[in-house]
């Protein structure tokens, strides 16, 4: 009998370290599960929260897009420039304050009111901006080709240009002031009509609008001589290699401040046009339409001649001449 309670109890112990041992696994499996779905909340929370966010910032993004990106065809230039994301720029980076150098960090950066511009076009395709630099000369011909998706460098608006490329509306249309030559200071008030040029040596750069208007509307016995940059011509003259060089207003009273011994000459060319224009190539007039909007957004807000004084700026900081 004894022996019987003795196993009775001895079962009903092991019955109940077995009950309390599969309560404990019960309740650990729970605290697992409760764990997990409170994980898993909180992970779906947060998916929701960063979603939220990326439709905010999608919806600041759309409020000041540009009309041009809406049903924007995928086969069209402006569709492959999205779908690349990248848009590449022409420039001859010879002619500061509008595309330059900057060597000082060690490499070399293309800075300047035009190269600000490109990046704003850029910024408003929502696409990475690739400068190619090249010789002027060559621009409106990679244009043409296809190299590159727009000529940004000081461009002025000519008929021929714009038969053979697409040209933007006009931007920096406050800062032209004619075109025309300088000469050897002293001899400025001489130079005060076309015919006071005949028999000289006039240095224009070469596919210029002011090689355009020194071949047209001087005498025919000028001695037109080109050179590849600005800097060039003004050394040419200053040595006496050639009598004048033919420039912008604006770039040869800058240049004129620069160097003493040279002034505009009295005589101006007869030309009216304002501002600049960006090329791209005929017939693309989606991508076109864009940068119009840009362009206008820029004139409106007065961007550029901020863009310009900014690089003028920093054109004399790194000592360089601006045009």
């Amino acid at each position: 009998m004894k022996k019987n309670i003795v196993l009775a109890m001895t079962t009903a112990a092991v019955i109940a370290a077995l009950t309390g041992c599969g309560s404990s696994k019960t309740t650990e499996t729970t605290a697992a599960a409760t764990t997990a779905a409170e994980t898993t909340t909180a992970d779906a929370t947060t998916a929701a929260e960063s979603k939220e966010a990326d439709k905010t910032e999608a919806a600041a993004a759309a409020e000041g897009s540009l009309k041009a990106l809406e049903n924007v065809d995928p086969n069209g230039h402006l569709g492959k420039v999205l779908a690349a994301g990248k848009i590449t720029m022409g420039t001859s980076p010879d002619f500061a304050p509008w595309e330059f150098k900057d060597v000082s960090s060690g490499t070399t950066e293309y800075v300047g009111a035009d190269v600000e511009l490109a990046k704003y076009i850029a910024e408003k395709l929502g696409v990475e901006l690739e400068i190619k630099p090249m010789e002027f000369s060559a621009i409106q011909q990679a244009v043409t080709s296809g190299n590159i998706d727009m000529g940004i460098s000081g461009f002025a608006y000519t008929d021929e240009r714009a038969e053979a490329m697409g040209l933007s509306e006009r931007y920096n249309v406050n800062t032209k002031k004619g075109q025309g030559l300088l000469v050897k200071k002293e001899l400025a008030s001489q130079y005060n009509t076309a015919e006071s040029f005949a028999g000289k040596k006039v240095a224009t750069q070469n596919a210029t609008l002011q090689n355009k208007l020194a071949t047209e509307q001087l005498p025919s016995d000028v001695q037109i001589q080109l050179v590849t940059n600005i800097t060039d011509g003004v050394m040419m003259l200053t040595t006496g290699k050639v009598d004048a060089l033919a420039v912008s207003g604006d770039n040869g009273e800058s240049l004129a401040k620069t160097y003493d011994d040279i002034a505009m000459a009295d005589f101006m060319f007869d030309y009216s046009s304002e501002g600049n224009v960006i090329a791209v190539k005929k017939g693309d007039d989606d991508l076109l339409n864009a940068i119009n909007e840009v362009i206008v957004e820029v004139n409106e807000k007065g961007l550029y001649e901020q863009w310009r004084e900014e690089a003028v700026a920093l054109a004399e900081k790194l000592g360089i001449e601006t045009n």
